[in-house]
C-alpha cells in the first residue's frame, strides 16, 4: 500500500468495458513526510476521492479489483481510504 495526494481525474471516452463507470484519479504517491515519490500513477476511485485529497492505494491487483467491485478486470491499482491524519511515533530507545 502508497500513501499519495489525488492531483487530478482521467476521462477517457474509449475503454475496457469492466471500466465503464468508473472514476480515474491521477495520484501522486508520498513518503511519509509528504514529500513526492516518484512519478504520478492512475488509480480507480473506491471512497469518492477528490482533487488535494490525501489517500491510501493499494497496489495489489486482486485488492483493486475487490475494492472496485470488478474481481475481474484489468485493475492494478485502486484508492481504498481518504487519509485524516498520518501520527509517526518515534518510540527507539524507549
Amino acid at each position: 500500500m502508497l500513501i499519495g495526494r489525488v492531483i487530478g481525474d482521467v476521462v477517457a471516452t474509449q475503454k475496457a468495458p469492466s471500466h465503464h463507470g468508473q472514476k480515474i484519479l491521477v495520484v501522486q504517491p508520498l513518503h511519509l513526510d509528504g514529500s513526492d515519490r516518484g512519478e504520478p500513477v492512475l488509480a480507480f476511485d473506491s471512497v469518492d476521492a477528490g482533487t488535494g485529497d490525501r489517500v491510501l492505494l493499494t497496489t495489489d491487483g486482486f485488492s483493486a479489483m475487490t475494492a472496485v467491485g470488478r474481481p475481474h478486470s484489468p485493475i492494478d491499482m485502486a484508492v481504498i481510504g481518504v487519509i485524516d491524519a498520518v501520527e509517526l511515533v518515534d518510540d527507539v530507545g524507549k
